[in-house]
């Protein structure tokens, strides 16, 4: 079986995301987020999970009036923090710009990934009380079409997966080891000490982004994460503890011709009027479990994450284990057509 987009059916994205920062516990409904894609939130403040999300930071926003939704994330790089900067301005300056944006852009008008980042890393540059530091970032925008563009600069990154199986996983951009790309401010008096004694502080722009186009259908779930996730578990094992979850809840089933997408896929991702249920959504749910298994990973001496085998084959005499522990962020994106019937494969 498979299926095609009818004319009368558009594609949404059901977005909800979870956050943990390392020097938190993870508790529960405080570390989630729903976005209202009806837009009765626009005039509130964009929320990107500070302060409990640390150094890591997200964004949900429609793109102006139309049908298109922008989402990412975006990790403040650790290291500014020697130079007396918080890396958390810039993070999560950068988020709320790129909502800015998003809202701003006219609905009729196709705005790339590429574009918002640029637009947001140029608003951050402009914002006289951000005086420094740095990140990585993973935009997408999806349009109702079914079309996903998606750039990403350094080390956070996504997945699409459909129907027990990983479909894309995006590579991370790094310099070196543990050395991600990262659009920066470098302040005059860092800049100055560099030209005096060298090593120079790394500046990437939105322009060296990787950009990826892709097409989703119903069904399909997107994860979008910072290093905090991915340092700790692969893609493999993201999509099985995404796949539990959709299978518990029959929003994927498996029967003797495969998996498919359940029928109660679309009631999953909408408010079902239950205020004290902390996982009322499909998608935040799913960004829930994937932070939580992360933060549990990271803070387990005994089992080697993606990080800790990096480790092991660039520096062998280091004897490093465990998980890493780093600030958490995942946005999950569940995909849906409107009017959705699965046709015979012509």
């Amino acid at each position: 079986m498979s299926h095609s987009l009818a004319k009368s059916s558009s594609i949404t994205y059901n977005v909800g995301a979870a956050f943990a920062g390392k020097d938190w516990n993870f508790a529960g409904k405080k570390n989630t987020f729903s976005f209202d894609p009806s837009g009765q939130s626009t005039d509130q403040q964009p929320f990107t999970g500070r302060p409990t999300s640390g150094q890591d930071a997200f964004f949900i926003s429609n793109v102006g009036n139309g049908s298109s939704t922008a989402f990412g994330v975006a990790d403040g790089v650790g290291g500014w923090v020697q130079s007396g900067i918080d890396p958390a301005d810039f993070s999560h300056g950068l988020c709320r710009y790129l909502v800015k944006n998003a809202k701003d852009s006219p609905g009729n008008d196709r705005l790339g990934a590429r574009e918002l980042l640029e637009r947001g890393f140029q608003d951050v540059v402009s914002d006289e009380k951000i005086t420094g530091g740095g990140s990585t970032a993973c935009v997408a925008v999806g349009d109702s079409f079914g079309y996903l563009e998606v750039a990403n600069l350094g080390d956070s990154g996504f997945v699409q997966l459909r129907l027990n199986a990983v479909h894309y996983y995006s590579n991370p951009q790094t310099h070196a080891f543990n050395t991600p790309y990262q659009l920066s401010i470098i302040p005059p008096r860092i800049l100055a000490r560099s030209r005096i004694f060298g090593g120079m502080p790394l500046r990437d722009y939105p322009r060296d982004a990787s950009v990826t186009s892709h097409v989703v259908r119903h069904g399909d779930v997107l994860v979008f994460a910072t290093d905090g996730v991915w340092d700790n578990l692969s893609s493999s094992q993201v999509l099985k503890i995404v796949s539990d979850e959709m299978s518990k809840l029959q929003a994927w089933q498996t029967g003797d011709k495969g998996t498919s997408v359940g029928s109660q896929l679309e009631d999953l991702t909408k408010e079902r009027k239950e205020p004290d249920q902390e996982d009322s959504l499909l998608q935040t749910r799913l960004a829930k479990v994937i932070a939580r298994k992360a933060k549990a990973v990271s803070e387990d001496p005994r089992r080697d994450g993606p990080f800790a085998k990096e480790v092991q084959k660039f520096y062998p005499r280091e004897d490093y284990h465990g998980g890493k522990v780093d600030d958490i962020c995942v946005v999950v994106a569940v995909v849906i057509e409107t009017d959705y019937v699965a046709r015979p494969r012509l």
